[in-house]
């Protein structure tokens, strides 16, 4: 990664979400009163945090949506976050890590987790993240060696 600058990759999950009724689409979950609770915990959070630079991105399912939206901020709704998508249709929306700015991507299991797992341990591997929670990575070079180092993980629970 010669010449690499430093970039933010924040993954969070979409929050608690209902169970699906019978022949309702998964992509048309929307989340429950506890995943409201949790998706404006985590925004408040986040907002604290997030430069004003970040760029957003969800994906197009309507917890996802509900989810973004507690955050305040304009966002890109991404087909490729869908819950079908996988781990290099994510780093790809992201720009990983070549984006000059930081990104927030909110997406799905086990996506998400693919993704902590790639980066900081360079293994395809099923990690967990907790509804609502984010992972917090950050790209940087070090004596021209890029290293990827976890930041934060939060879960709305613990706020």
């Amino acid at each position: 990664m010669p010449g690499a600058r430093s970039m933010d990759l924040i993954l969070w999950r979409h929050a608690e979400a209902q169970l699906a009724k019978e022949g309702q689409p998964d992509a048309e979950r929307a989340l429950t009163p506890k995943g409201e609770r949790q998706a404006q915990r985590m925004a408040e959070w986040l907002n604290q945090r997030l430069a004003a630079s970040t760029r957003v991105l969800a994906s197009p399912t309507v917890r996802t949506q509900q989810t973004v939206r507690a955050l305040g901020r304009p966002f890109r709704t991404v087909p490729a976050l869908a819950p079908e998508g996988g781990v290099d249709a994510l780093l790809a929306a992201a720009r990983w890590p070549e984006s000059g700015e930081p990104v927030l991507v909110v997406g799905h299991q086990p996506t998400l987790g693919q993704v902590a797992a790639r980066l900081l341990a360079d293994a395809d591997q099923p990690w967990s993240v907790r509804k609502g929670a984010v992972w917090w990575l950050r790209c940087r070079e070090r004596e021209g060696v890029a290293q990827v180092v976890l930041q934060a993980v939060q879960g709305p629970d613990m706020l």
